[in-house]
């Protein structure tokens, strides 16, 4: 350790602050929001923290430090901490103490369903500091400077990923909206036909077979964020119906529950089955199986959905929506290739940016990890 540092426990150079369990039927108010390991949830008119660095303590996910700007009120979800003597640990430092070592906290979760806290542990983890409470002061304003520059940069990446995808939903939202000479505006379902999923018992589902069965959560994991051309679980054709296969070119999307709010849809490039939560839109002989692919990206299914409880998309969700489309198969064709270059090219760019906030990111955690080190 470097000379004139020291090294101690949590619990001998800081105070562990547990929040306030509440209750949003009986506490809930307009004012100040409240935290607890994650963000905000609801809102109360009182509050018992302002400018902290929150810890999570239960339902812990992996960003389990966070700082809360301004004044609000933190539940038993979560925990702060001061130190014990202000002569000798500065606040602020101790914030980006506690912000450096994330990971390390992360790691002290217990449970499978639901990682909390082992708060044990938790104070027996090791803070590094200089003895000079000037030096301390010295450290946060360095940690200050390289921080702001940094969040400017991820502001500037953050906005530029944002208008890549911006472009692509202009650009979809121009096309679809077309009308004149060459074009006609349909209702939807004159021109495709819906499929719904089915439930297939979890005995039958093998990690090799004749075809691929999908479920909401393998829409995630394509490396193809447009397209189905595998899955994680198949099945055998003596296993199912045939009428319960989707055919290639069917444009699939989640049908119910919290998944339509994520609105994945994708095209399948491969026949698939599907289970119940999915729903697929079968296009005939008057379009493009990809141009109908390209118009359900444009728009939000949480606009259709109905329900109060659990969002559902039903076939008569769809009876109002109307499709633009070039009546020439062909013409439709071009528009779909240049909507997938288009798509290419943007892709591009969010990879690029994405890439550029992550390593921001990682550039944060290697300035704090020298600062407390000692080698700022």
């Amino acid at each position: 350790m470097k000379q004139g540092w020291h090294s101690e426990s949590i619990e001998d150079l800081c105070e562990v602050e547990y929040g306030t369990r509440v209750v949003r039927k009986r506490d809930a108010g307009t004012i100040y929001p409240v935290y607890g390991g994650g963000g905000a949830t609801f809102s109360m008119d009182v509050y018992n923290r302002e400018d902290r660095m929150v810890i999570a303590r239960f339902a812990m996910s992996k960003k389990c430090v966070r700082f809360v700007d301004g004044k609000f009120f933190l539940n038993d979800s979560g925990l702060t901490i001061s130190p014990l003597d202000g002569n000798t640990f500065d606040q602020d430092f101790l914030n980006y103490h506690i912000l450096s070592l994330n990971d390390e906290i992360y790691s002290l979760a217990r449970g499978t369903a639901q990682k909390n806290l082992n708060v044990d542990a938790f104070k027996k983890v090791k803070l590094s500091y200089p003895t000079s409470l000037e030096e301390q002061k010295q450290i946060v304003a360095k940690l200050d400077q390289c921080f702001e520059a940094i969040d400017k940069a991820k502001a500037n990446a953050a906005k530029n990923l944002e208008n890549a995808k911006e472009l692509f939903q202009s650009k979809l939202n121009n096309i679809f909206s077309q009308k004149g000479e060459g074009w006609v505006e349909k209702k939807l379902l004159d021109v495709c036909s819906l499929k719904s999923g089915t439930t297939i018992a979890k005995s039958l589902e093998k990690g090799f077979g004749d075809i691929a069965y999908i479920k909401v959560a393998d829409m995630n994991i394509e490396e193809n964020l447009f397209s189905i051309t595998t899955s994680s679980r198949y099945l055998d054709f003596k296993d199912i119906n045939e009428r319960n296969i989707f055919p290639i070119g069917t444009v699939i999307f989640p049908k119910r529950g919290g998944a339509i709010a994520t609105n994945k849809k994708r095209i399948t490039n491969i026949p698939i089955c599907a289970d119940l939560n999915t729903m697929g839109a079968i296009a005939s002989d008057q379009i493009a199986p990809e141009y109908l692919h390209y118009y359900f990206l444009g728009f939000n299914l949480l606009d259709i959905a109905n329900g109060t409880t659990i969002l559902q998309i039903n076939n008569y969700s769809f009876d109002n929506l109307k499709i633009s489309l070039p009546i020439e198969y062909e013409r439709q064709k071009d528009i779909v290739n240049l909507l997938s270059k288009l798509k290419e090219q943007t892709q591009s760019l969010e990879s690029k940016y994405q890439q550029e906030l992550n390593s921001l990111e990682e550039l944060k955690k290697s300035i704090l990890q020298k600062a407390f080190e000692g080698e700022l």
